[in-house]
């Protein structure tokens, strides 16, 4: 049982301009309320931070996944952290469920930028103590870090949620790795719900085009539940889920953390296979792409029990 958490306690949670909604969640769920501070632009597009509360000695956490305009979402919490450092805080903890620039990781081409590192740097550089976040695109991000980092999984969330919608009727279910990176976080989950897992092997010509090759495991005559990380333009998901129908699949299901859905994804997704895509509140999700076949659940009581261990 998570204990109820007072600003007095020496613990303040702030939110920037990127997820207000789960902010006062996560908040809610502490049994407090948000701290008082502003963000907003100068004329010139600059951003700009105020901190409406004294927070000296305070462990303070920012709420701000990195999300469009991901630009203005990074620089915001570069500026809270220096606000808060220069307050005299008392460790500053950014609590990022969605973590910008996460697909740069690694060198794929000459002369790439590693910007998921040069991100680590300058959260470090500005003054924070902690990061807290979210299924991280690649889990060896946490090694950009010289300070701790806590890597919360949203699986269980998903995992509890088909337990309880197909429960005493899983015996046709599978679920389907979109591609090869995404297996072991499939795996679990299948195991988790205790049936059998599909593969695609997929060829990418280009960024944001995917293009489906072939389907490993037995899908005829099944119900597929389709698990990634996170859904971008959607071209990944909506090819499988099209590419499992036309090999026999009864109802296409998909499930990720990260509703970044940019671009074309709304379209694509409303005119795919895809029965019902269930997502994560880590992103703020805008109200022209609360669609019929898009669920949301809440990660806010998650969050905010990490945000109690981490204070107590």
């Amino acid at each position: 049982m998570m204990s109820s958490i007072k600003n007095s306690d020496g613990i303040k949670i702030f939110s920037g301009g990127a997820n207000e909604e789960l902010a006062i969640s996560i908040a809610k769920s502490l049994g407090t309320e948000l701290s008082l501070s502003e963000v907003g632009k100068f004329s010139d597009g600059e951003s700009f931070v105020k901190i409406g509360e004294m927070v000296r000695g305070v462990d303070c956490f920012i709420i701000q996944p990195t999300s469009y305009p991901v630009n203005d979402r990074l620089m915001e919490t570069l500026i809270m952290i220096d606000a808060l450092r220069r307050a005299s805080a008392g460790s500053i903890t950014a609590v990022l469920p969605y973590y910008g620039y996460a697909r740069q990781d690694r060198k794929a081409r000459a002369r790439d930028p590693i910007t998921a590192r040069l991100v680590a740097d300058l959260l470090q550089t500005a003054g924070c103590d902690r990061v807290l976040t979210m299924d991280l695109h690649c889990a060896q991000i946490q090694g950009f870090f010289t300070i701790p980092v806590d890597h919360m999984l949203g699986n269980p969330l998903l995992v509890k949620y088909y337990q309880e919608k197909f429960a005493g009727n899983k015996e046709d279910l599978v679920v389907v790795s979109p591609d090869i990176g995404s297996v072991k976080r499939s795996r679990g989950f299948a195991e988790a719900l205790d049936i059998s897992l599909a593969i695609i092997d997929k060829r990418r010509p280009e960024a944001n085009v995917s293009e489906v090759m072939h389907i490993i495991g037995d899908i005829e005559g099944k119900r597929c539940i389709i698990v990634d990380d996170m859904i971008d333009t959607a071209g990944t998901i909506c090819n499988a889920a099209n590419a499992l129908k036309e090999k026999g699949a009864t109802d296409i299901y998909a499930a990720c953390t990260h509703p970044v859905l940019s671009g074309p994804a709304i379209e694509r997704i409303n005119k795919s296979a895809i029965t019902e895509l269930v997502v994560l509140d880590t992103l703020e999700l805008p109200e022209e792409k609360r669609i019929d076949k898009i669920k949301q659940l809440s990660v806010a009581e998650i969050l905010a029990d990490a945000i109690s261990r981490i204070h107590h």
